[in-house]
C-alpha cells in the first residue's frame, strides 16, 4: 500500500511541475487520461489531475463524469490511431505528459484532427452515459416524443440520444471561451483554431446521427413505427472527420504580418477543419518535434495508397524479410469431445521501410 500511494504522490508531483513549466500544454493534458488504467483518475482526484483551473473546477462539480471523460479520451485516441495506422503520421503518442507532444501546438492538419476527434469522443461517451441512465442530470432526449406523422404511420418515441448535454459538457470542458470563433476577420490564433476544430468535432456527432425505427402491428405488419434518433458508431464519426481532415482549409495566422488584401476576410464553415501551418513530411525522425519517422514501419509493396512502400518509406526503399507463420488449421470436432486441428506453416514476405 505504501509503495502504491508513493507512486500516486510522485505522479501528482510530476503533474504539478508540468503545470508550472508548460501551462500551454496543460490545457490539453486531459488527453493523457486516454492511456491510463480505469479507476486511476478517481484515485488521484480532480484537484491533482493535470487539468486547467476551469477543467478542475468543472470536474469537482461533476465528478460523476470523470469516467466518461476518460472513456472519451480513450475512444478518440483509439479511433485516431485506427484512421491513420497506414499513413506517415500514424497518430503516434509519446511519453510527453500532453500525450501528443509537438502536434498539439504545431497548428497543422494533424493538430486539427486531434482536437476534433477528442471533442467528438467526449460528446459520444457523455451522451452514451446519459442514454444508458447512468446519470441523474441527463437521460434520453424526449423533446420529440409523442410527435410524428399519424398519416404515414409513425411517431417519435423510444430513447433518442441526448447529444445536447454531451455537446454542452464537451464545450464547457474543452473550450477556454464561449465566444464564437468561426469568423475572425484578423485571422486565427492557435487557441481559436483549436476551438474551431473542437466545435467541428462536436458537430460531426450531430451530422452523423441516424433515425432508427421499430415496427408495431399484428404479426409484425408494421402498421405503426416508433422512431428515435441515435448516434452513429464512433468509427463512422472517425471516417467523417478523416474526410474533413483531407479537405481541411488553410487559414491565416493573425500574428503573421504579410497578408494579401484579398485573404484578410475569410469565412470558414463551422463544420470544416482548419489549420495554420504546413505539416512536416513525417519521413525522418525529429526528436525535437516528436516526429518518429517511418523507418522500420511495415509497408505494403503492392499498394499504391498511403500504406504502399513507395509513399510510406518516402522513396528510401524497403527491406524484405521472410517470416514463418504457424497457426492451427483444418480444425474438426471429434466426438466426444474435443477439436482436432492440423498445424499449418506458411512463409510470408514482410516489408519494412529503410
Amino acid at each position: 500500500m505504501e509503495r502504491r500511494s508513493g507512486g500516486v504522490r510522485r505522479m501528482c508531483t510530476l503533474t504539478l511541475l508540468l503545470v508550472s513549466v508548460c501551462p500551454l500544454c496543460t490545457r490539453a493534458n486531459w488527453m493523457w487520461l486516454g492511456v491510463t488504467t480505469a479507476g486511476v483518475p478517481e484515485k488521484i482526484g480532480c484537484a491533482n489531475l493535470s487539468f486547467s483551473p476551469k477543467q478542475r473546477d468543472l470536474c469537482r462539480k461533476k465528478s460523476f463524469l470523470l469516467p466518461s471523460i476518460q472513456d472519451g479520451a480513450r475512444l478518440a485516441l483509439s479511433e485516431c490511431q485506427s484512421r491513420f495506422k497506414h499513413e506517415r503520421w500514424n497518430c503516434s503518442i509519446n511519453d510527453h505528459p500532453s500525450l501528443f507532444g509537438h502536434e498539439l501546438t504545431s497548428g497543422t492538419k494533424e493538430t486539427a484532427f486531434i482536437y476534433a476527434v477528442m471533442a467528438a469522443g467526449l460528446v459520444h461517451t457523455v451522451t452514451r452515459s446519459c442514454s444508458m441512465g447512468n446519470m441523474t442530470e441527463c437521460g434520453c432526449d424526449t423533446r420529440l416524443k409523442g410527435t410524428g406523422s399519424a398519416a404515414q404511420g409513425w411517431h417519435w418515441g423510444g430513447c433518442s440520444d441526448h447529444i445536447q448535454y454531451g455537446t454542452w459538457f464537451s464545450r464547457k470542458f474543452m473550450d477556454s471561451s464561449s465566444k464564437n470563433m468561426s469568423v475572425l476577420p484578423k485571422g486565427y490564433t492557435l487557441l481559436t483554431m483549436n476551438q474551431h476544430n473542437s466545435e467541428a468535432g462536436r458537430q460531426a456527432i450531430e451530422r452523423t446521427m441516424s433515425t432508427d425505427c421499430r415496427c408495431h402491428g399484428v404479426s409484425g405488419s408494421c402498421a405503426v413505427k416508433t422512431c428515435w434518433r441515435t448516434m452513429a458508431p464512433f468509427e463512422r464519426v472517425g471516417m467523417y472527420l478523416k474526410e474533413r481532415y483531407e479537405r481541411s482549409v488553410h487559414v491565416l495566422d493573425r500574428f503573421k504580418k504579410k497578408w494579401k488584401r484579398k485573404e484578410r476576410n475569410v469565412t470558414v464553415d463551422k463544420h470544416k477543419l482548419i489549420y495554420m501551418n504546413k505539416s512536416p513530411n513525417y519521413c525522418l525522425e525529429d526528436r525535437h518535434l516528436g516526429v518518429a519517422g517511418t523507418r522500420g514501419r511495415h509497408c505494403n509493396r503492392s499498394s499504391h495508397g498511403p500504406d504502399g512502400c513507395n509513399l510510406l518509406c518516402c522513396g528510401r526503399g524497403y527491406n524484405t524479410h521472410v517470416v514463418r507463420h504457424v497457426e492451427r488449421c483444418e480444425c474438426k470436432f471429434v466426438w466426444c469431445c474435443y477439436v482436432r486441428c492440423r498445424r499449418c506453416e506458411s512463409m510470408n514476405d514482410m516489408h519494412t521501410c529503410k
